[in-house]
């Protein structure tokens, strides 16, 4: 018997409906525009509220992938836990993850972490991602890792861990409830030192992921990878209410 992690957002986040939620995830994509590049992509961070919110922006990280035709193995997920103040980033021992598209298989092995099960039970921030990765990666399993504070140990792991045929997505919103204007001159930070792979100045940013980016940062400067922003919106573009806005930076990295 296989221990299987259930879908906690679906149909609140994100379709519950295959049908729909799959027509949703194509729709995000084909209206994403990016520039053609011959760089390998080795990381994404992207955001992850509501799909009616932050869904065009990550879209962009996810065309990436699909106009690569990156054949991913083993794809590494960080993202923050927003219901448990884990100290140190923990896994899961889940086997599977379940989605209204399907089982993933996931490993945590190799990455010597703590295991926090009910962490991830009801944690959102991971489980966004999956559909997307379903919709554009055909063989892959995930590595699904929860953290609030910056590890050393974790860059380590990742640096020796990440190969050829793996992938670093960092699941991150920015900027949260402020006004429209407000939101875009904190987040132009976000989008200036991000792809700078500047480790100081990002961790003076406002984003709830932020301990992600940062090992992310640290992973990239130990590959030589470049950064770069995909696209930024709020929900003000996306939604319309511009009184109270949450950032959302899609961004890639680059070997």
């Amino acid at each position: 018997m296989y221990n299987i992690r259930p879908p906690a957002v679906a149909g609140q986040f994100y379709p519950d409906n295959p049908l729909e939620l799959k027509q949703m995830i194509s729709r995000f994509i084909n209206e994403a525009g990016i520039e053609k590049t011959e760089k390998k992509l080795k990381a994404l961070i992207v955001p992850h509220a509501g799909y009616n919110f932050s869904g065009p922006v990550a879209a962009y990280g996810y065309k990436l992938i699909q106009e690569n035709q990156l054949k991913q193995s083993r794809v590494f997920l960080l993202g923050p836990s927003h219901n448990f103040d884990v100290k140190k980033p923990v896994v899961c021992s889940f086997d599977y993850w379940q989605t209204p598209l399907g089982k993933i298989l996931a490993q945590s092995q190799n990455l010597n972490l703590e295991t926090f099960d009910e962490a991830h039970l009801g944690e959102h921030s991971l489980e966004v991602q999956l559909p997307f990765l379903q919709t554009v990666l055909k063989d892959f399993t995930i590595s699904p890792i929860l953290l609030n504070y910056y590890e050393k140990g974790l860059v380590l792991a990742l640096s020796r861990l990440i190969d050829e045929s793996g992938l670093i997505i960092v699941s991150s919103d920015l900027s949260h409830y402020r006004p429209y204007n407000q939101a875009v001159t904190i987040d132009a930070l976000a989008n200036k030192f991000i792809p700078q792979l500047n480790f100081e100045q990002t961790g003076k940013i406002e984003a709830c992921g932020l301990a992600g980016i940062l090992t992310l940062i640290k992973v990239a400067q130990n590959k030589d990878w470049q950064g770069k922003l995909l696209n930024y919106q709020n929900s003000g573009d996306t939604f319309g209410d511009k009184e109270r806005v949450v950032g959302y930076g899609a961004y890639g990295f680059f070997e």
